[in-house]
């Protein structure tokens, strides 16, 4: 198993694409804390991953609130003695529409989500992977952050925001042994969020409009994001650090 014993913490692991990088890592032996907002829907995820013999707990916590993910690191350490990695997953977009049109609570929470997420898990994971001799943090970013297009620009500026945040940190924070990438997968369309990148019902018209764009003929799905997660949490990528790995079928080329 390929990260057997690892404490990982994955956020928004309720539904989607963290749910599918719960469950990945959990069926190579990880010891996972599935943390959303959504209290069901993370219980949910936690009871399936132990019902098919894996290890896993559920923390409620907000990623914009400080005190939140304190508690949340907390939660690993006491249940598991110690934190390896750091999955920051949980994301949020406006609706695609003119950058004029998006309202200013929409744009703060675009950042909150996004980017401030990522502040908070710094700011209370690094003391945790300090004392244990490293770590590695694994922020979900996008393709939106390498080729942004119209309609997003909000929440592509947000990701471009991850991808020089991920990279400054594996700078800053490698001689603590700790290592910090990014992935950046290609719309899917069947998360949450999929009318939201869209800009509306998922017709087939836009599905195929989307779809043509890449060149490998298909969306991303939770498993291609999962097996990247996998891969950098693993002891395999032991000396990659301040990677942006886009898993999006050469989308971004």
């Amino acid at each position: 198993m390929r990260v057997k014993d690892l404490s990982i913490i994955v956020t928004g692991a309720g539904s989607g694409i963290g749910e599918g990088i719960a469950k990945r890592l959990a069926e190579e032996g990880a010891a996972v804390v599935v943390n959303d907002v959504n209290a069901e829907q993370g219980e949910r995820v936690t009871a399936e991953i132990v019902a098919a013999d894996g290890k896993a707990i559920f923390c409620r916590a907000d990623m914009t609130r400080s005190d939140d993910v304190k508690a949340l690191v907390a939660a690993a350490v006491k249940a598991h003695g110690r934190l390896d990695v750091m999955v920051n997953n949980a994301g949020w977009t406006h609706k695609n529409q003119p950058a004029l049109d998006v309202p200013e609570d929409e744009f703060d929470r675009c950042y909150a989500v996004n980017v401030k997420s990522i502040y908070h898990s710094t700011i209370h994971a690094v003391p945790e992977f300090r004392r244990t001799g490293g770590g590695a943090f694994i922020n979900i970013a996008s393709t939106a952050g390498v080729r942004p297009r119209p309609g997003l620009t909000w929440y592509n500026g947000s990701k471009g925001a991850v991808i020089t945040t991920s990279k400054s940190l594996a700078a800053e924070l490698g001689p603590d042994n700790i290592r910090v990438n990014c992935i950046n997968p290609v719309m899917n369309p069947f998360t949450g969020l999929g009318t939201s990148f869209a800009g509306g019902e998922l017709t087939e018209e836009r599905l195929n409009k989307f779809r043509s764009t890449i060149p490998l003929g298909r969306f991303s799905t939770a498993l291609d994001v999962a097996n990247a997660v996998l891969y950098l949490a693993s002891e395999e990528a032991a000396f990659i650090s301040g990677v942006c790995l886009e898993v999006d079928g050469a989308r971004c080329v």
